[in-house]
């Protein structure tokens, strides 16, 4: 019994464990900030040619057991952290954790460093990397961001004959994903406050049978009965004044998204000092009034890009946005369906007026769509032009003879029959 007590006294306190714990913490980061300035350095040797490989990732996948994702993070963070001094400081030291640098360095630059790093040493991981994903979000190089989440969306359909079950797995972007799980509260709420012993199912059961419901509504023709109109079910997004006003602030989603569900559509704006404190809290508005709509409806008929032809599923797209001034009015708005409306603010496209102060797009490349649609000739490279005789319609030889001297056509052309001159009436 004495002996067991003496063992059970050794035993170090809650006290002792924690204090060991993160003294132990606070060496693991000084270590990986020394990790990561011998990557820098080997890196910038070129030292894994030694090995063979084409960069420095595939030899820490290699050499050091770590995954490819994980490796190219340990190089960007290591060369990102040469021009962040305060950063690297405190992770030298011991008092920044890996799991917060990473973060910073994608944000962080020589006049908010200081800043960041006062607020990553008073807070948790997890709400830096939401502050970091914030600040990426409220700036314009985060359409590569937005375009990247909706490449990536997916739904996978996996049948099991054997257990009698399907199994149903969708990636959405945030804004989307959100959209869908409040309409799953809408028709999960609605099914049990109708069906008592739903009451009893797990949360997860009652989920699977909202999904089924706006299935049905759907199948049926009722979809309308399940709109939305309860603030329950609104989706709100965080930004900055400054994102929307000149793209440089936070925002929780990338900041030409917000500007894309703001053109129509129930919004909440909730206005945030650099704390992520609620300054103002501005009224629910319904952007584009049910009149001004029924008269859009009727003006475009549908999307008005050119060439599209979708009647249905489109959104009131504010030209010259609010966030910059632009008025919810007939003049300020125009139709465009979920395609064409997300090319124009996350792909790049750019509306412009016409010396008859008209309407047009513009491609990312700055070359106007033309309204009636590509026709064949603008396929066709200007220099094959000068070997088109206009009077007869027939091609020059040369560009059925590839041999001819001084021409290599850019695109093979079959020989044009000239049509027979039309009859006249005896």
């Amino acid at each position: 019994m004495n002996a067991l007590k003496s063992a059970e006294n050794r035993l170090p306190s809650i006290d002792d464990l924690d204090r060991n714990i993160v003294t132990l913490a606070a060496r693991i980061n000084a270590a990986t900030s020394e990790l990561l300035i011998l990557i820098r350095q080997f890196d910038e040797r070129a030292g894994w040619l030694k090995w063979g490989f084409t960069n420095c990732a595939e030899w820490l996948h290699w050499r050091c057991d770590l995954s490819m994702s994980a490796a190219r993070e340990k190089v960007r963070v290591a060369h990102a952290l040469k021009t962040l001094p305060s950063i690297a400081t405190a992770f030298a030291h011991g008092e920044l954790s890996y799991s917060k640098v990473r973060p910073l360095t994608r944000v962080a630059r020589v006049d908010n460093e200081k800043a960041l790093l006062a607020f990553a040493l008073k807070t948790t991981a997890s709400r830096v990397e939401e502050r970091c994903r914030e600040l990426r979000c409220g700036t314009a190089d985060s359409v590569g961001e937005a375009n990247r989440t909706h490449t990536g969306r997916s739904l996978h359909v996996r049948r099991n004959a054997e257990t009698g079950m399907m199994t149903i797995t969708v990636e959405l972007p945030l804004e989307t994903g959100e959209l869908l799980e409040k309409a799953l509260d809408r028709a999960r709420d609605t099914a049990t406050s109708q069906t008592a012993e739903l009451v009893e199912e797990c949360w997860s059961a009652q989920q699977a049978d909202a999904l089924v419901v706006i299935a049905k509504a759907y199948l049926s023709g009722d979809g309308d009965k399940t709109a939305c109109t309860s603030d329950n079910y609104q989706v709100t997004v965080h930004v900055d004044r400054s994102a929307l006003a000149n793209g440089d602030g936070r925002s929780g989603l990338p900041i030409e998204s917000v500007k894309r569900l703001c053109c129509d559509g129930d919004t909440i704006v909730i206005v945030e000092n650099e704390d992520g404190e609620p300054l103002s809290v501005g009224r629910k508005t319904r952007t584009v009034p049910t009149a001004i709509k029924r008269a859009l409806s009727a003006r475009d008929k549908g999307c008005v890009f050119p060439g599209c032809q979708h009647t249905r599923f489109v959104d009131a797209h504010h030209i010259k946005h609010w966030s910059a001034g632009g008025e919810t009015r007939l003049d300020n708005l125009m139709l465009l369906c979920s395609r064409h409306h997300r090319l124009v603010h996350e792909g790049g496209f750019r509306i412009e007026r016409d010396y008859q102060n008209r309407w047009f797009f513009k491609r990312p490349d700055g070359r106007a769509v033309p309204s009636c649609g590509y026709q064949a000739q603008d396929m066709i490279d200007d220099d094959i032009d000068q070997y088109i005789d206009n009077h007869t319609g027939e091609i020059s030889r040369s560009i059925n003879n590839p041999s001819a001297e001084g021409f290599s056509p850019l695109i093979k052309l079959p020989p044009i029959t000239p049509r027979p001159a039309p009859r006249l009436a005896d």
